[in-house]
């Protein structure tokens, strides 16, 4: 369905964004629950996080570089398009391209949440700003504790 931008026909789009390494079911729930916040045939485009700003962030490149994590991510039934970040991270540069409806942001992102708050009000954007709750206490629900456990039980 083409995103048609006038009346009731318009679809939402809804932007998340996340490192993605090691793609594990918490991710696949956030980007549904994400998707669910824009309602019936909302749009979900997903921003990757380049390698650098991986490194800079998380002190730590990721394991899987950042080309696959996009085609990882691009290939779930739930994403509609997922593009890497810009070289320089700045989350206001990517409300600007995308423009989007919602901003999904993930259980973990307190570091930008109050960032993405102040410059929606701040330029009088009509942007709702929703957080995912985290999913479960599952064994491996993060990518540090499935790199944690291959340590443990695979080292030698």
């Amino acid at each position: 369905m083409a995103n048609k931008k006038e009346g009731k026909y318009k679809r939402k789009i809804v932007l998340a964004s996340g490192v993605f390494d090691l793609l594990h079911p918490g991710h696949v729930k956030y980007l549904e629950e994400a998707k669910k916040a824009g309602g019936q045939n909302a749009e979900l485009i997903v921003i990757i996080a380049r390698d650098n700003t991986v490194a800079k962030r998380k002190r730590g490149k990721p394991v899987i570089p950042e080309n696959q994590r996009r085609a990882l991510v691009d290939s779930l039934k739930v994403v509609d398009e997922a593009i890497l970040g810009y070289e320089e991270f700045d989350i206001r540069k990517v409300i600007e391209k995308i423009k989007p409806d919602i901003i999904a942001l993930g259980y973990d992102r307190d570091d930008i949440e109050e960032t993405v708050i102040r410059y929606v009000k701040e330029k009088g954007l009509k942007i709702k700003v929703v957080k995912i709750g985290k999913f479960g206490e599952d064994e491996l629900n993060s990518s540090s504790k499935i790199k944690q456990k291959i340590i443990k039980h695979y080292k030698r």
